[in-house]
């Protein structure tokens, strides 16, 4: 594929308009499954600890949404440039705009605000300042607002060149660990904050731009060509999350609270395994949303791509359900959670595994059929 420069910055890598990256699809349908997973499964006493979501640390559970992150700013990058190249700056932007603000709009209809009143007094006395407050604390900053906010955010910089989206994603970071430290990680703490809360679109801004770089390779160079450097930059990823997340345990060596003895001290429990030092703004952790979680996200999310890339790209592997789950990811998202909600309440959290698995099962194939039959007539839902 042809790369080209601009005085503007805009780096133009577009595949041809009908060309679909199955690796892409396969990899977003492997998400969806995973998501409908851990979100059916995730609260059963039988599953164990890793695929449930805790809070004070990275489990597997933990790793879907950043991939839906990272899947998400592949495709973006994907579709502004041949937006770019068939209908011109001025539409392109306007699309993702509108795409974006929709996206946010859903939210806040499926997800609702928080609290509310019972009488006109209530509203009265809160007034406005109060309603913002109060409305617009935690239950929204959900998949999709998130996603929306974070689109939004990175729309000045989705189609320049990769220097610029690098030092925009580290700038973004470095914001999110200043207002962290100075009252964002407490103020979040202290609300029930979840998945990053407010300003979580600065630090969802790394494994969305990680899925930028990825579409770069892969239509820069080709499949067997990027894997070698999607390999190595998740390895570096990874690495650098650890790196960040091990500042939790300098902070207890330096407050004289020593957990462990000699380098052990220095060093936290890698990702999967449960803390020995209390939570900080360095741990990687979902609920708030913090830079290293984020970051691990990110690495993680390119090494699972590189394997489809191997699977799909290169070896020619399909498996139907994660393209029917890939190619309409949205619809499969919205159609889960009313299906999830007829079958669970006759799931008890306490059930054993088999009948765990079962009404998982009828679960996952309920929600399949639905999405499947939107596939066979050709209706994909897109904003």
């Amino acid at each position: 594929m042809a790369q080209e420069g601009s005085a503007t910055g805009i780096v133009k890598i577009a595949p041809p308009s009908h060309q679909r990256v199955v690796s892409l699809d396969q990899f977003r349908g492997y998400t969806v499954a995973g998501m409908f997973f851990v979100n059916f499964l995730g609260g059963f006493a039988v599953i164990p600890a890793v695929f449930q979501h805790h809070g004070t640390y990275c489990s597997l559970a933990d790793t879907i949404m950043p991939q839906f992150f990272f899947a998400v700013g592949f495709a973006y990058r994907l579709t502004f440039l041949r937006g770019l190249e068939k209908n011109g700056i001025g539409k392109t932007y306007r699309h993702a705009l509108n795409r974006n603000l929709g996206l946010i709009l859903l939210g806040v209809i499926l997800y609702h605000l928080d609290g509310g009143a019972d009488h006109f007094a209530q509203l009265k006395e809160l007034g406005v300042s109060g309603f913002l407050r109060t409305a617009f604390r935690t239950e929204i900053y959900q998949a999709l607002v998130h996603i929306g906010l974070t689109g939004l955010w990175i729309l000045p910089v989705i189609a320049l060149a990769p220097w610029v989206r690098m030092t925009f994603m580290t700038a973004s970071a470095g914001i999110h660990i200043a207002l962290s430290y100075w009252f964002y990680f407490d103020w979040g703490g202290r609300g029930g904050m979840i998945d990053g809360g407010p300003l979580g679109f600065l630090s969802w801004t790394i494994p969305m731009i990680t899925g930028s770089f990825a579409y770069d390779l892969m239509f820069s160079r080709g499949p067997r060509k990027a894997l070698a450097p999607i390999i190595a930059w998740a390895v570096v990823l990874m690495g650098i999350s650890y790196g960040i997340s091990c500042l939790n345990a300098v902070s207890h060596v330096l407050h004289g609270d020593v957990v462990g003895e000699g380098i052990r001290r220095w060093l936290v429990a890698p990702p999967f395994v449960p803390p020995t030092q209390p939570t900080d703004m360095w741990n990687m952790n979902q609920l708030a949303g913090s830079v290293s979680y984020m970051t691990f996200g990110a690495g993680f999310s390119l090494f699972l791509y590189a394997i489809f890339v191997i699977l799909c790209d290169i070896v020619s592997f399909r498996l139907g359900v994660f393209r029917t789950f890939g190619s309409n990811a949205l619809a499969a998202y919205l159609i889960h959670d009313p299906v999830l909600l007829a079958v669970s309440p006759w799931v008890p959290h306490d059930s054993p595994l088999w009948y765990a698995a079962l009404g998982f099962g009828i679960f996952f194939g309920l929600t399949w059929f639905f999405v499947r039959y939107l596939e066979r007539r050709g209706i994909y839902l897109r904003l």
